[in-house]
């Protein structure tokens, strides 16, 4: 195998991403996008947090514990976001953007 420089990985892992979108597809029967932030409502500390939405973009409830799960995976398997900002994962095609972009660009 061919030598890569240091903190590349000799062979990328390109579907990371579809498998976590499978994972919390199966995880979360109906979701469609994932909130996550480390900045939850109810914490004065930082800590994963997430917000689950249908395709209607209605949001589900789901457990404290699957929440947090689901913003930890994400925030995993995109190291380089900016973990201080708000993001949304879509799952149907496994993106993750930038919340705070969005929301500036439809100009709230």
């Amino acid at each position: 195998m061919l030598a890569m420089p240091i903190g590349t990985p000799a062979c990328p892992d390109t579907d990371r991403q579809h498998r976590l979108a499978a994972q919390l597809a199966d995880m979360i029967a109906g979701v469609a996008t994932t909130w996550v932030s480390l900045n939850g409502p109810k914490q004065t500390w930082p800590h994963p947090h997430a917000v689950v939405n249908d395709e209607a973009g209605k949001t589900m409830e789901v457990g404290r514990t699957t929440a947090r799960g689901a913003g930890r995976w994400i925030l995993r398997v995109w190291p380089e976001a900016d973990s201080t900002r708000p993001h949304t994962f879509h799952l149907a095609d496994a993106t993750l953007t930038r919340s705070d972009l969005i929301a500036a660009v439809r100009g709230r």
